[in-house]
């Protein structure tokens, strides 16, 4: 299709706006990248822009060898694969009943959901419930207290009700119990939805530190959030690092930024594992019994 001189100077203006504000949102990233890898001279001097100077990996060699950053590392990883397994299934599990329209009162149980998207009862019952519950300074204290999440519930009840309902009567017909229905065919039909939510839930796990600040006094039990924050704002390291002559050379705003570049690309990893699910779509609407 001919596209008029209007709509070429249309996509040639918005080509241009994407590409400045992607290089707007990639700059601050590429300076942290470069701090990481550039001399204690060139930091202290303010040499340092969005290209290394004096190359070296001196900040990188010192964060493998400090074992707090690989403890709270663990934790994270831990955290992030239990956290968004225990979300997705759960979610699946109540999304499925409620998008089933012969289910008597799950207008007042998605009622519930939803309020609970807009409301919630504050920091202070929040830390009491799970005091109550013993989760202080365990590490279950990240995972049950977001363990459902509304949105994710949201989702996936649209999803499984664009299933066709013949699908279902077959299976029922075949002898499968509800359990089989939800895991042999709702889940597998709706593998984008929970690859994203699954994505959104995984992000949330790595990036999540306030409610470690909150319930966790135990420093074994720091996610790599913490662990980071800690050494930005109260510029602590491992004693061992400050007593290595080599850590002289370098400078903190470089072991800072080593530091950060290590504990991001883990979860920018994650992406094009699940990539091929947002690319591929299901067109659940033209699946026939």
């Amino acid at each position: 299709m001919l596209q008029t001189n209007g709509e070429k100077v249309f996509n040639v203006v918005n080509y241009l706006l994407l590409i400045v504000v992607a290089l707007l949102a990639l700059a601050p990233f590429l300076h942290v990248i470069a701090q990481s890898l550039s001399s204690h001279r060139a930091i202290v001097s303010g040499e340092v822009g969005l290209w290394p100077i004096e190359w070296n990996l001196l900040a990188y060699n010192e964060v493998v060898k400090d074992n707090a950053f690989w403890r709270s590392f663990y934790v994270s990883v831990l955290r992030t694969v239990l956290g968004t397994f225990v979300n997705v299934a759960l979610a699946s599990m109540l999304a499925y009943p409620l998008s089933r329209t012969y289910l008597k009162g799950r207008g007042p149980i998605m009622f519930i959901i939803v309020f609970s998207m807009m409301f919630n009862g504050g920091i202070i019952p929040t830390y009491l419930v799970v005091k109550s519950l013993n989760l202080i300074n365990t590490f279950w204290a990240f995972i049950i207290p977001m363990a459902v999440g509304a949105f994710a519930v949201i989702v996936l009840k649209n999803f499984f009700q664009a299933v066709p309902e013949e699908l279902e009567d077959s299976a029922r017909m075949d002898g499968c119990s509800n359990v089989g229905i939800l895991f042999r065919i709702f889940i597998p039909l709706s593998m984008p939805a929970i690859a994203t939510m699954a994505l959104f839930h995984a992000v949330a796990h790595w990036n999540a530190f306030f409610d470690a600040v909150l319930y966790i006094q135990n420093r074994n039990l720091f996610p790599l959030q913490v662990f980071l924050r800690e050494l930005i704002q109260f510029n602590s390291t491992n004693a061992s690092l400050m007593d290595n002559l080599e850590r002289q050379m370098i400078a903190n705003e470089s072991l800072k930024a080593a530091t950060l570049i290590a504990a991001t690309v883990p979860i920018l990893l994650v992406y094009p594992a699940l990539q091929k699910y947002f690319i591929k779509g299901i067109m659940l609407g033209s699946v026939k019994g």
